[in-house]
């Protein structure tokens, strides 16, 4: 009691002038949240994407960006930061500020990487707030013609009477295409000999010479070979098949199943971003991968539009580090 009189008694001592002063400041402190949403955007917004451009996640990155900046009145703009299997750019995004102008598209390696490398400086569950998934595309199976093979089975059946003999190539270490290509590994007990290159343009070329006389990748950069019947594709490692390449039976079609593979692109944001600009984004960027537009431009570089809540957005993520965090372990791949 004594205490609460002492307190209330240094409070009267206060100058009107400090006393306005101290009202200014509480109203400016709790009105702060509201405020920044209620006018976001009020300047540009990046969209970090952690890849060289002219990649799919960095082509995906462009065309959501030029919509938002249509429709929101502010620049929305790709920034790139390679390096390191996409860690560089996603460890930058993690430490940004959550005030809604960062963003982050991340393709499955965000969920990949933690398990894949000893060393990551961010974690996709606690540095990150899920927005939406964007897009999907399946990886492929292909082989080159002269391999005496036109089934998966076939393949499989192929490999095993000639162990160690038979070598695939994929675009980067821990990519899916990599995981793919060792989950058939492990579910097949096959010897198979993994040759990594540092683009999917280098490994399809590998197959095309007859170098790696098997592929796996993701779908967009192998289609136009496996069309023009340069590459023989047996797979596409997708629940159904997709429109650009239809011909092509999936993995379950094939008889092989449980060994469905997409490459994700989705898009987070700072952990502690508010829920309003969460919701904002959200709404607009359902509306513009609704877009006929937006889903052909899609479908031309091989993806299908995927959208989602940020909960389930969150809920695929934990799933995907599961799966391939398993992949990781049973195949001993952990880059120290």
């Amino acid at each position: 009691m004594l205490r609460c009189r002492k307190i209330r008694e240094e409070f009267m001592r206060l100058s009107p002038l400090s006393l306005t002063l101290c009202a200014a400041l509480f109203a400016a402190i709790v009105g702060i949240a509201p405020a920044s949403a209620a006018g976001y955007p009020d300047k540009p917004v990046k969209i970090i994407v952690p890849f060289a451009p002219g990649g799919p996640t960095d082509m995906i990155g462009r065309i959501f960006a030029q919509k938002l900046s249509e429709s929101m009145g502010q620049q929305f703009y790709v920034e790139n930061l390679p390096g390191a299997g996409g860690n560089i750019g996603t460890a930058t995004a993690a430490k940004a500020p959550a005030d809604g102008y960062t963003m982050l598209m991340v393709s499955t390696g965000f969920m990949v990487n933690p398990s894949l490398y000893a060393k990551v400086s961010y974690d996709p569950i606690k540095d990150f707030t899920p927005l939406t998934l964007v897009a999907v595309s399946p990886n492929v199976l292909f082989v080159h013609p002269s391999v005496p093979a036109t089934t998966v089975k076939e393949l499989i059946d192929l490999v095993k009477r000639n162990p160690g003999k038979y070598s695939y190539a994929h675009a980067a270490i821990g990519s899916t295409p990599h995981l793919s290509g060792e989950l058939l590994k492990l579910t097949f007990g096959l010897d198979l000999v993994t040759v990594p290159f540092t683009s999917a343009a280098l490994a399809i070329n590998s197959t095309l010479g007859g170098h790696t006389p098997i592929g796996i990748t993701a779908l967009p950069p192998a289609v136009a070979n496996i069309k023009e019947g340069k590459l023989r594709g047996l797979a596409v490692m997708a629940v159904k098949r997709p429109a650009v390449l239809a011909e092509v039976p999936t993995l379950a079609e094939a008889g092989v199943s449980g060994q469905e593979a997409d490459t994700l692109t989705g898009l987070v944001m700072p952990v502690g971003t508010s829920n309003e600009i969460i919701g904002r984004l959200h709404r607009e960027i359902v509306r513009i991968g609704n877009l006929q537009e937006i889903k052909e431009r899609l479908q031309t570089i091989g993806f299908i539009p995927v959208l989602n809540t940020p909960d389930e957005f969150g809920i695929r993520i934990k799933a995907e580090m599961a799966k391939w965090g398993k992949v990781v372990r049973d195949g001993k791949l952990r880059i120290e």
